[in-house]
């Protein structure tokens, strides 16, 4: 009995780590215009983290409803590696559904195309971690695929943020049919722009 009492106070001493959460919440814009929102919170407690993500976009053309998107997504890491995702996309009115889950070292992936399996660390689109610029191969949540991927350092820009003139470091992710600059500063994520259909321009500011 007293050895029981013993170990139950010791499991209450021991520190429980408290998920500090992070908040990003963009206006998205296209060729300038605002056309939605897309929220990321992100709980971290220790090296685990998990991501929840929504984005909402309505591209409006003489008062009629052009095109129409909606994503989900909540993401599990333990580091800077991915070991869980469920997302849900809805590309004005086509579905599509993402599963992803670690087993054994190995990131195995359900989607559209069918079910993929990469072993070793793999990221999603990420850019909320600065640790994505390392990357050499980032997964869509949206499609589930693998892409290869390229990262080049473009400079500091000094840009508008809630108002505010700040220096920031601008990086461009580039791969197959994809563009997309991001900025950091002081290693905080405060901006996105990338090509869209037709060569137009869809961008994230910080609202």
């Amino acid at each position: 009995m007293r050895s029981l009492l013993a170990a139950m106070l010791l499991a209450l001493a021991v520190p429980v780590a408290r998920a500090e959460t992070q908040v990003w919440q963009f206006r998205v814009l296209l060729d300038g215009r605002e056309i939605g929102e897309h929220r990321f919170e992100l709980d971290v407690a220790g090296a685990q983290r998990e991501l929840r993500s929504r984005a909402r976009f309505d591209v409006r053309v003489l008062f009629v409803d052009a095109y129409r998107y909606r994503h989900e997504a909540v993401e599990v890491w333990d580091g800077g590696c991915l070991q869980s995702l469920v997302a849900q996309t809805d590309d004005n009115g086509q579905r599509e559904d993402v599963r992803a889950a670690m087993r054994d070292g190995t990131l195995i992936v359900d989607g559209a195309s069918g079910r993929a399996e990469h072993a070793g660390c793999v990221m999603s689109f990420a850019y909320w971690d600065p640790r994505i610029l390392t990357a050499r191969r980032l997964l869509n949540s949206q499609t589930g695929e693998l892409l290869p991927v390229q990262v080049a350092t473009l400079g500091e820009e000094t840009l508008d943020v809630r108002g505010q003139r700040v220096a920031a470091q601008r990086h461009r992710i580039s791969g197959p049919q994809l563009q997309i600059d991001l900025w950091y500063s002081a290693g905080g994520w405060v901006a996105l722009e990338a090509l869209a259909q037709g060569g137009r321009r869809l961008r994230y500011e910080l609202a």
